[in-house]
């Protein structure tokens, strides 16, 4: 019997039969920033990019021309701006605009990426600037095909008469980060025409090399909600996108162009970015919200949640203040269940490959590998076209072992396989993605004797047509996309298996890489003739070319013991917040102890419980986690003296690394108030500072009408001054 095959089709046909469209894919030219900077500083010029010229062919030949102004200009940011910046550090929120160029996937990935900055520093290299050895270049960094590449642009961008930006531009006119980062995606994939069309999938793993995971949202699995809370609280990036719009209604708005937002006040067929989550105490009882920013900056969900519904006056005041923003910036929550409604997908970018595992551990291993589907070589196609033809696929013998002291396995492993194929001309939207899949095999021991003959070990060589018909594929109904990846997810036994990447129909030519992620594996590829043997467990570390995974984020650490502590008490108090607290030992600061007053956790229990409960949710506490986790690093960096407390100086200084602005006198109050005699401030007490000055900067953010000043009823300003 064939296994079922399903080909989900988007938008373009697949190559005819037969066809082919192999090139070689070719990575950008590279050019190496650092000699082409201390060039133009020597000559005292400014660059210009040849790869990427101030050209019309830069931005493409189809219809985005049609778009553009009249008399289009290039100038550089300090022809546009008496003072440009380049990187705004203490900007809370992206304040990105999209521009003619149709890009919603590329900003709402980008959007997502603002809350790891540490991975945005890695994509965005913040030692560049306007000012100190300003020379017209600028660089970026993308993961492509396995590896990291630079991605070097001068800063000229194209303008309209009047001086404006066409393409990406901040709401602060000054900040050119965000236009200098399109431009240079736009050199690594052709053109900015060719970021037109996209996915913010593949914006997602370009930017941190991680793998996705989607999830159908009509038919999610019972524990979303679950899935959603693990990766908002670990290093994970989530984007999503509207139906087209075809069965709902619609009204037009002038101002965006070919777009259709409908009445409830989403964008059909648009991408959104997942900012938040959180468990709202109603007063009928618990409600489960998705916080998401629409990357346009403004136009929102107009149903329940939003921000002139009822459902808030549901909550508690404190909470109400926190949560609601009374201001078209974009961003709004939605319940769970109209979530679910509206969206089709979720897209779940995981920078460890643990989401959707209970395994204990955190150490991953990761192998790729590249290939080629060849005409009348390794182009067999699916099984699904009965062609005889399916062996012929380039075929991947992966060994999954066992791994020692995994008390929650019970004997099977979590292993993810990805496939991604490689766009084959220099412009990505130039030639349709090919229906790619692939099958995963179990071979047993016993069976391979039918097949091969024993010469010392077992060689590595391809399983024949016989194998394949009598047997059927681990992942039997397996999905073949026209999309640049597909990926999935398994729970096997250890033992040995075979991965036979295919295009859906046969004589397709093109390049992939194959990457496959779990606590312990071989991954071999499969040969016609030859001495390549299909090593065993103790062959593991000599036959094995792989990368080891290990996620140093303190957060890792104690998230196991976290879900158990809060299985066992549900809520808990200011005394068992400093039980725990002062009873983390950490990995990266292994000299380091917290020693948390009770008077201290009883004021981040006031901070961070909303609903007035007196107690702590684990919702709540891994906030207090992820924030602790944050001002600990700001901390260690800033306390230069390494005395464990910071001065005033060093206190203005980690104030501003968070990214949040305060006066002299607000932070020396603060040290007044936080901090002991000499004025000095302990990292304990640098977090309840912290705290309190990021919630009531949250207050404030999301009651002001103008930004100027808020309204409080005498019920508010208690609940505000006086619990927090």
């Amino acid at each position: 019997a064939m296994p079922f095959l399903l080909c989900l089709k988007k938008k373009k046909s697949p190559v005819p039969l037969g066809r082919s469209v192999f090139q070689k894919h070719n990575p950008p030219v590279q050019q190496n920033y650092q000699t082409l900077l201390e060039t133009c500083l020597k000559n005292k010029c400014l660059f210009t990019d040849d790869n990427f010229p101030a050209h019309i062919s830069s931005i493409g030949t189809g219809a985005l021309l049609k778009k553009l102004p009249r008399n289009l200009q290039w100038k550089r940011p300090p022809a546009l701006h008496r003072s440009p910046v380049f990187y705004a550090a203490n900007r809370k929120q992206l304040d990105l605009c999209q521009g003619l160029v149709e890009n919603c996937w590329f900003l709402a990935a980008l959007e997502a990426l603002t809350f790891h900055q540490d991975i945005l520093a890695a994509v965005v290299p913040q030692n560049q600037s306007f000012e100190r050895k300003y020379a017209g270049i600028f660089y970026f960094r993308f993961w492509q095909f396995g590896e990291w590449v630079d991605v070097v642009v001068d800063d000229r961008l194209p303008v309209n008469e009047a001086g404006e930006l066409v393409f990406v531009s901040s709401v602060y006119k000054n900040v050119f980060w965000g236009a200098l980062l399109e431009k240079a995606y736009a050199k690594l994939y052709g053109s900015y025409e060719d970021l037109q069309i996209g996915q913010v999938s593949e914006a997602l793993v370009d930017f941190t090399g991680g793998v996705n995971v989607r999830i159908k949202l009509a038919a999610a699995p019972p524990d979303l909600w679950d899935i959603l809370t693990r990766a908002t609280y670990s290093r994970s990036l989530m984007g999503c996108h509207t139906h087209l719009g075809i069965s709902f209604p619609s009204i037009s708005f002038p101002c965006i162009q070919a777009t259709k937002v409908l009445k409830n006040g989403l964008v059909a067929g648009h991408a959104y970015t997942v900012t938040g989550i959180r468990k709202v105490t109603c007063t009928y009882g618990p409600e489960n919200l998705v916080r998401l920013r629409n990357p346009w900056g403004k136009i929102e969900w107009k149903g329940d949640w939003s921000d002139s519904s009822y459902k808030w006056e549901l909550l508690s005041p404190k909470e109400k203040i926190l949560l609601r923003k009374k201001k078209d910036d974009g961003e709004f929550w939605m319940s769970l269940r109209d979530f679910k409604i509206h969206f089709v997908d979720l897209m779940i970018c995981k920078l460890t490959p643990d989401l959707m595992s209970q395994e204990d551990g955190k150490k991953w291993m990761y192998s790729l590998k590249s290939g080629r589907w060849v005409k009348g070589s390794t182009a067999g196609g699916s099984l699904g076209f009965f062609n005889g033809n399916f062996w012929m696929n380039p075929q991947y013998w992966l060994n999954v072992l066992p791994v020692e002291g995994s008390k929650k396995s019970l004997g099977f492993c979590n292993v993810v396989i990805s496939l991604m194929q490689k766009h084959s001309t220099k412009h990505r939207n130039r030639a349709p993605h090919l229906f790619i899949g692939f099958s995963l095999y179990k071979v047993q021991r016993i069976l391979l004797s039918s097949y091969f003959h024993y010469v010392g070990k077992l060689m590595a060589l391809k399983l024949p047509p016989a194998f394949f018909t009598r047997h059927q594929p681990v992942n039997k109904h397996h999905v073949f996309l026209d999309e640049r990846e597909v990926t999935q997810d398994f729970h096997l036994e250890p033992g040995v298996y075979v991965i036979v990447p295919s295009t859906l129909e046969p004589q397709q030519e093109a390049e992939f890489i194959l990457r496959v992620f779990s606590r312990k594996h071989i991954l071999r590829k499969s040969v016609l003739d030859g001495n390549i043997f299909l090593p065993s467990v103790n062959d593991f570390k000599f036959f094995n070319i792989f990368k080891e995974i290990v996620d140093r984020y303190e957060g890792k650490i104690w998230e196991d013991f976290f879900t158990k502590y809060f299985e066992q008490n549900p809520e808990i108090t200011a005394v068992q917040l400093q039980k725990i607290l002062n009873n983390v030992s950490w990995r990266n600061f292994q000299s380091f102890r917290l020693n948390f007053t009770l008077d201290a956790c009883q004021g981040i229990l006031a901070l961070l419980d909303l609903n007035a409960t007196g107690t702590l949710s684990i919702q709540e506490y891994r906030v207090l986690w992820k924030r602790l986790l944050f001002y600990l690093e700001v901390f260690q960096k800033r306390d230069t003296s390494r005395s464990g407390k910071l001065d005033l100086v060093e206190l203005h200084a980690a104030v501003q690394e968070t990214g949040i602005s305060l006066s002299n006198e607000v932070c020396n109050l603060m040290a007044i108030r936080y901090g002991d005699p000499d004025l000095k401030i302990s990292f304990e007490s640098f977090v309840c500072f912290m705290l309190r000055v990021e919630i009531m900067g949250e207050a404030f953010r999301n009651l002001t009408q103008d930004g100027k000043g808020i309204y409080l009823r005498e019920s508010e300003w208690m609940m505000m001054t006086l619990y927090s």
